[in-house]
Parts: C-alpha cells; structure tokens; sequence
C-alpha cells in the first residue's frame, strides 16, 4: 500500500516520520517543488503540443459530412 501526504508544515511532517519509523514502516520522501515557473513552463507545453504523426481517427470533418450525406 502507498500512501502520500501532502504539507507545508515540516514539523507535522517530521512527527509522523518518526511516528512511521517507529512502526517499522518504509518511508520514501519526495521533495516536489511545483513552483509557479514550472507549472508555467508545463502549461506552455501542453497548449503547444503538436503531434507528430496523423490523427489514427482521420479527419473529423470529412467523417461528419459522411455521416450526415442524408440530411440538407
């Protein structure tokens, strides 16, 4: 089982640390810094994601005019 807390209060942090070793539990400590540059950076990423192969759907508007061929 995997279980990850999340604080900015270090001393809550620390207590439950020595609380897990205690018990003989494995702690793993990850420091993720999510700044504000970062998720900018991330953003950006994703909005100018450009694919670099064709769509495996085809293209949308061609399947459109396909499926509504009976309609005006």
């Amino acid at each position: 089982m995997e279980l990850i807390l999340k604080s900015n209060n270090e001393g809550s942090l620390d207590k439950i640390i020595a609380l897990a070793k205690r018990l003989n539990v494995i702690v793993e400590r990850k420091n993720i810094d999510f700044n504000n540059a970062a998720r900018v950076n991330l953003k950006n990423r994703m909005l100018s994601f450009k694919a670099s192969t064709p769509s495996f759907f085809g293209d949308a508007a061609e399947w459109q005019q396909h499926q509504r061929s009976d309609r005006e």
